[in-house]
């Protein structure tokens, strides 16, 4: 909880002004009862209507007073609480977009939309009417104690005898409360996870005719949830009615009790209707104590979880003395490289002591067997993962030392698992570009081998591709990642097996268009076809996660081993593909 201390110290000023008016509107119910006490002993003593018109104007301006006073203090407290909630959602989004690549894969986005959503919501409702309340309670309890024991100290011990029993069951109550509303927090980010789930893999499980296996999970999933939600509402159920009786036995006390002392002499008829109204008062804070637990225990469960997000360091992050490299060339090397992805340390290393070098300018090509490390090479330039050991270098430099957003810029990467947003072709193309990106981005279009396609297309640039490109093919939404990438113009060109969707002929096509584009920067290819690559200036082929051969097509086909078998491979998958 103390990493709120920072946001409502944030909106201090706010919140206290909403407090002063809260104790102004307070006082001023506060002193109602008292009028009429005062009132109802004037009536007892004969008094005439002036003095009683007196009265009711002076409670028509309180009434007036207090109203405004009562709207200032929650307009204030319950916005400074949404700003609060505005704050911590775009803090935690900043957040979770500065952590790296290795964080998702052990994560469900489901769980993280919901911490994202309904964990800030609760936050909120913790910080706008929990915050009220909970200041209310205590004055109203203050003013009213102090009162009621002015007019009649025993009867006042005798209204709230039963109220122990209200402390004895919040601390009861309290920490099972804390753990129920936790486990359906957490159910509720477990159901939205699978509905994201198979809501984005829809093609999947129609494709699989497992509809009704994925309704039967899902209504499995739906009744674990709602169990544990009416075990917590059981419990808040049982809180609000024991907070009625406790304030239902206080009044019947302070009816038989003070009628007795009435007739006794000893309470007049305006002290006792005084009282009356005070113990009214305090009803609602006292019935709002137990809402006032949950709402707590749902925004400290919740605050948990959010924490749980904030607490996690990025593994990958600028360092304080980062600069980029001006001029920058393009030189990469990779320098006794051994990596492992983060989740799984304790297996073999996908890249075992690999070194290698790509002056500026080159195109570079890297093959091998599936499995032989070849995307987890190429993500360590633009740092989406760190190495093990060794060192990545640009231009000399070790990209550990280069600003993240500037190293990103420089290095375009087009996927092997193309990406798109559910926008139009345009807003996916130019994704990384200002407003006035058009023209950029229609290049880059042509120059993907996308203008045939968009023809056929009514909107043209402008259609809307769907969740995930949904609507485009896959060759498709290969070309439209990469326009992506040559849109944002990098000085350093990575083609992660990008074109693979597409069959070798329009691969052709499209390495032809991007002769231009290559030959003015450094290029890493990856292909699992070896006739994409053979014009490339280098071939480095990867086994096991180490450089097995390095050198130009010809040369590797004339002494290479791992090589000849791969194009031998490749020349008759081709040949039974046209066949076919």
């Amino acid at each position: 909880m103390s990493r709120l201390w920072t946001y409502l110290a944030r909106y201090r000023v706010r919140f206290g002004a909403g407090v002063v008016c809260l104790v102004a509107a307070t006082s001023l119910a506060m002193s109602v009862p008292w009028l009429w006490r005062r009132a109802v002993n004037d009536i007892a003593a004969g008094a005439g209507p002036q003095a009683l018109w007196r009265t009711v104007a002076l409670l028509v301006a309180i009434a007036v007073a207090q109203a405004i006073m009562r709207t200032a203090s929650r307009t204030l407290i319950f916005n400074a609480g949404r700003d609060i909630e505005y704050d911590l959602r775009n803090d935690l989004f900043a957040h979770l977009e500065r952590l790296p690549l290795g964080f998702y894969q052990t994560r469900k986005t489901g769980d993280l939309m919901s911490r994202l959503v309904n964990d800030v919501t609760a936050v909120r409702m913790l910080l706008g009417p929990g915050i009220l309340n909970f200041i209310n309670t205590p004055v109203y309890y203050a003013y009213g104690l102090a009162i009621m024991c002015s007019i009649d100290p025993v009867l006042t011990v005798a209204a709230l005898a039963v109220y122990p029993v209200v402390l004895y069951a919040v601390k009861r109550t309290s920490a099972a409360l804390m753990e129920r509303t936790l486990r359906v927090q957490e159910g509720l980010a477990d159901l939205s996870s699978r509905v994201q789930e198979n809501l984005s893999g829809i093609h999947v499980v129609k494709a699989y005719g497992a509809e009704a296996h994925q309704r039967r999970t899902f209504t499995e999933m739906s009744d674990r949830f709602q169990e544990a939600s009416l075990r917590l509402a059981r419990m808040r159920s049982f809180i609000g009615p024991l907070m009625n009786i406790v304030g239902g036995v206080g009044a019947l006390v302070v009816m038989w009790l003070g009628g007795r002392r009435v007739l006794d002499g000893r309470l007049s008829v305006g002290d006792l209707v005084a009282f009356v109204g005070y113990l009214h008062l305090l009803a609602w804070p006292t019935m709002a104590l137990g809402w006032m637990l949950s709402v707590f225990q749902r925004g400290r469960a919740a605050m948990q979880r959010l924490n749980e997000l904030f607490t996690i360091e990025p593994a990958i992050a600028t360092a304080p003395d980062a600069s980029p490299i001006t001029p920058f060339r393009g030189d990469i090397e990779l320098r006794d490289v051994t990596f492992r992805y983060p989740a799984r340390r304790d297996g073999p290393p996908i890249l075992d002591r690999v070194s290698l070098r790509i002056p500026a300018g080159k195109t570079v090509a890297i093959v091998g067997r599936t499995g032989a490390g070849k995307t987890s090479l190429v993500q360590l330039v633009p740092r989406l993962f760190d190495v093990e050991s060794g060192q990545v270098l640009l231009d000399g430099r070790d990209v550990r030392t280069l600003p993240l957003a500037w190293l990103r810029a420089a290095v375009g990467v087009v996927p092997q698992d193309p990406f798109l947003f559910s926008r139009t072709i345009a807003e996916n193309v130019g994704f990384a570009l200002a407003d006035d990106g058009r023209d950029r981005v229609a290049r880059a279009v042509e120059a993907a081998g996308l203008g045939r396609d968009l023809a056929d297309m009514p909107a043209g640039l402008d259609t809307v591709v769907g969740e995930r490109g949904i609507t485009l093919s896959g060759g498709q939404k290969q070309r439209v990642t990469l326009a992506r990438v040559l849109a944002s113009d990098p000085r350093v060109l990575v083609l992660d097996d990008a074109l693979s969707s597409v069959d070798a002929s329009t691969e052709r096509e499209i390495l032809d268009r991007l002769r231009d584009v290559i030959r003015s920067r450094t290029t890493l290819l990856v292909a699992h076809r070896i006739t994409t690559v053979k014009e490339a200036d280098e071939i480095v082929v990867l086994e096991h996660g180490r450089i097995v051969e390095q050198g130009t097509h010809e040369a590797l086909l004339a002494r290479g081993r791992v090589y000849p078998d791969l194009f031998r491979q490749q020349v008759l998958d081709d040949e039974l593909e046209a066949f076919g």
